[in-house]
């Protein structure tokens, strides 16, 4: 990837951290290691402002809008998602010991 394609990818980015009020964004998985290949998908991990509007169909729409970036696949974690499921886990793992 050439430093003018990597600058263009960076203004996409900006762009739609901006539009969603992301004020984290980042890149995890094989997008980093050596084993990234053209079948690979990209993982992002993002969190947002406090007054950001968030839910399912606008993190639906952030992954499609990521995918169009990125042009392959996006898993899309949302730390508060992220959060949400530890403590859901957290609750049935403690169920489950009652028994």
């Amino acid at each position: 990837m050439t430093i003018t394609a990597i600058d263009l990818l960076m203004d996409r980015i900006r762009e739609f951290c901006h539009k969603w009020q992301v004020t984290e964004f980042a890149l995890f998985g094989s997008v980093l290691r050596d084993d990234f290949r053209p079948e690979s998908d990209v993982d992002v991990l993002i969190a947002f402002s406090p007054t950001a509007k968030r839910g399912l169909t606008e993190t639906l729409q952030m992954r499609d809008e990521l995918q169009a970036i990125f042009k392959r696949p996006v898993d899309l974690i949302v730390i508060d998602m992220a959060k949400a499921s530890d403590i859901y886990l957290s609750y049935l793992s403690n169920k489950l010991q009652k028994k």
